[in-house]
């Protein structure tokens, strides 16, 4: 399976940069949405929906950002979209244990992962994508 969209959902521009290099260059999807805080990513999500009438298959989801944090994102998503096939993962530069428990509560969180990205998670994301 090959993935067409993904969504970062990140206030850190460096972050974001180095995500869109580590993607295009693995190869990973066709397509990359940014939003930089969570409800950015509510709108943007609400808006391609309307136009592409899928959701992206991926979601890279940051937990501490200004204006609408990851939790109050995964809560407004979970009311919205609860039967989707969208794959949330949270990246944090943190590894929290309560966050970790915390997040095993969304069903559509797949995993977390400590920031930063690298090469190999991505390629074990991409493998786990197709298989």
């Amino acid at each position: 399976m090959s993935i067409e969209t993904i969504c970062i959902i990140d206030d850190d521009p460096i972050f974001i940069f180095g995500t869109k290099i580590l993607l295009n260059n693995n190869e990973f999807c066709d397509t990359i949405l940014v939003s930089n805080n969570g409800q950015e990513g509510v709108e943007c999500l609400e808006s391609f929906l309307k136009e592409k009438n899928k959701l992206p298959e991926l979601i890279f989801l940051d937990l501490n950002m200004p204006v609408l944090d990851g939790w109050g994102f995964l809560d407004a998503f979970n009311e919205s979209y609860k039967d989707v096939n969208t794959k949330i993962y949270i990246l944090s530069s943190s590894i929290d244990s309560r966050d970790i428990e915390r997040a095993k509560q969304y069903s559509l969180v797949e995993g977390f992962i400590a920031k930063p990205l690298t090469d190999k998670i991505i390629k074990n994301l991409k493998i786990n994508f197709q298989s």
